[in-house]
């Protein structure tokens, strides 16, 4: 199957200031993504109150976004590659601001999810920036600016919060997505007028089963993990989800083996490098999402459990905060590191960091300052690994597959959050404390979820380390 050339001559930015610039529009629409992913958190206790609704319904508002997210995520990397990416990334980035809009004139629950499934389908907007830098820039600038994208998913969650913390309790709720609706709107202009739209394509036509396909099975999958404690795990529910989705993936793949122009290239997929990296990506996903279940948490119980801080919301913000400002810190570390040693060796010492910050929360865990030091700790593992997940990436599949190889392994993160979340709601629900007519996660709960976090950031180093031992980086 022929293949666009490695890079478009006439497209490549040039220029320190101009790439510099494109590389800042990029980071700050990712930004602007994960903001809209954290800005219901503070909701979360109110939501059902707010929209008159049952606490089961008003969580569909955050489920809706998470499935809507990992059945964009694929396609949109595809169409990006076929159509362009730029055009993509602006569709995806419109998408943002509707849904936003949405949520903010929404009072009842049917438009809240309506607004927060649009908003989902703005989830490939990290993967496209990524390819758009792979086409746009100079090869020496392409690994730090490539971290400083990733890194921006973790920066937007962990600076979103504090602010809106600070909005949701000062100001009516509606603002918080008026808010995500306007800096969506300044992104989209930025990028219509800094970013250029690639000549790299791949064509051909869009593979509508596979696409239809894959989602199926990935909303059956994602629904299971996501309602699994509150249907019962062992519920008909729950175990027709995940074997529908253990049948759908094997039809669709089936299927994807044997389409000329596959939504996904299996076979570019199963390559060591890629298999590798998209596995251990999950388990570092699973390591990953485990701090923003536990630290929040322990900053808010009450002090009389022994273990809770009782801080506000607003402080757990400020709390995890840090957290992104290190991850973003680490960006140009993790492009130097790869670049002199090579990303399997960024990789591996980012989970062997992630680790370490887990092993450190099992024991600090009573002041504040404690737990901001880990959260930190944690951020620069985070921040290390996730500059070095696109460059494994992008180093194994050709030019006119970046986007859909990035968006698979973004989704692939995503699926291991899911887990994670899943998995630290039943072991809390399992290891509870009662004060008075309070039930609450008991401490030995929170440490079981850091210790699983740990080994899971063990277990990511495990995989990694069987990466090829230098890996080309044909492509940058």
């Amino acid at each position: 199957m022929p293949h666009a050339p490695a890079r478009a001559a006439d497209t490549v930015v040039s220029g320190p200031p101009r790439a510099n610039t494109v590389v800042a529009v990029l980071a700050f629409g990712g930004i602007v993504v994960s903001l809209m992913q954290t800005l219901v958190i503070p909701l979360i206790p109110v939501l059902p109150a707010l929209l008159g609704a049952s606490a089961s319904d008003a969580a569909w508002a955050i489920t809706t976004t998470l499935l809507a997210g990992a059945v964009a995520t694929p396609v949109v990397g595809r169409l990006g590659d076929m159509y362009g990416k730029r055009r993509m990334l602006l569709i995806s980035l419109v998408l943002l601001v509707a849904g936003s809009a949405v949520c903010g004139l929404s009072d009842s629950l049917a438009p809240m999810i309506v607004g927060r499934a649009l908003q989902g389908l703005a989830a490939g907007v990290i993967p496209l920036g990524i390819s758009i830098m792979r086409d746009e820039l100079p090869a020496d600038r392409l690994g730090s600016a490539t971290a400083t994208m990733s890194a921006s998913l973790g920066v937007g969650g962990a600076l979103g919060l504090p602010a809106a913390a600070f909005l949701a309790e000062r100001t009516d709720w509606h603002v918080l997505f008026w808010a995500s609706a306007g800096l969506g709107a300044v992104a989209t202009a930025l990028v219509l007028a800094f970013v250029p739209e690639s000549g790299v394509r791949s064509g051909g036509r869009f593979d509508l089963v596979g696409a239809i396909g894959l989602s199926a099975a990935l909303i059956c999958l994602l629904l299971a993990i996501s309602k699994g404690a509150e249907w019962g795990w062992t519920a008909t529910r729950a175990g027709g989800l995940l074997g529908a989705s253990a049948v759908l993936f094997l039809l669709w793949g089936w299927w994807e083996l044997r389409v000329a122009r596959p939504l996904v290239d299996l076979r570019t997929t199963a390559r060591r490098q890629v298999l590798l990296t998209n596995i251990a990506s999950a388990v570092f996903g699973f390591a990953m999402f485990a701090m923003s279940l536990v630290l929040p948490q322990l900053l808010q119980l009450p002090a009389a459990t022994g273990y809770g801080l009782a801080q506000t919301m607003f402080v757990v913000g400020l709390a995890m905060g840090p957290s992104g400002l290190v991850m973003m810190a680490m960006a140009p570390l993790s492009a130097r590191v790869s670049k002199a040693r090579g990303p399997k060796t960024t990789l591996m010492l980012g989970a062997v960091v992630v680790a370490v910050g887990y092993c450190l929360g099992i024991v600090l865990m009573s002041a504040v300052w404690q737990l901001v030091l880990v959260s930190c700790v944690i951020g620069a593992g985070i921040g290390l690994s996730y500059g070095a997940m696109p460059a494994l990436i992008m180093a194994a599949v050709p030019v006119a597959e970046t986007a859909a190889a990035n968006s698979l392994n973004t989704l692939m993160r995503a699926i291991g959050t899911s887990v994670s979340s899943a998995v630290a709601g039943a072991v809390l629900a399992q290891l509870t404390a009662t004060f008075g007519a309070l039930t609450v996660p008991s401490e030995a709960g929170f440490r079981v979820i850091m210790a699983m976090a740990a080994a899971a950031a063990l277990l990511a180093l495990a995989i990694a380390a069987f990466l090829p031992r230098h890996a080309a980086q044909r492509g940058w």
